[in-house]
């Protein structure tokens, strides 16, 4: 499973911002993906990982449908 920041409407988006207010705090919304990783090699999941360190992000290999 993913958990994408979750694109909010205006009545959704208020409502966060009521809270991050409430807690003084800030608030991500995330939603939910449902999906399967990848089963990769060894050299596949390092191919992964070094292209995650260059380009400073995260990846993640999934299952074709």
């Amino acid at each position: 499973m993913l958990y994408p920041i979750a694109m909010l409407d205006d009545e959704k988006l208020k409502a966060v911002r009521a809270l991050e207010d409430e807690i003084d705090s800030p608030v991500l919304a995330l939603s939910t993906i449902e999906t399967r990783s990848a089963e990769l090699s060894k050299d596949k999941l390092q191919m992964l990982k070094a292209l995650e360190e260059k380009l400073d992000v995260v990846l993640v290999a999934v299952r074709p449908n």
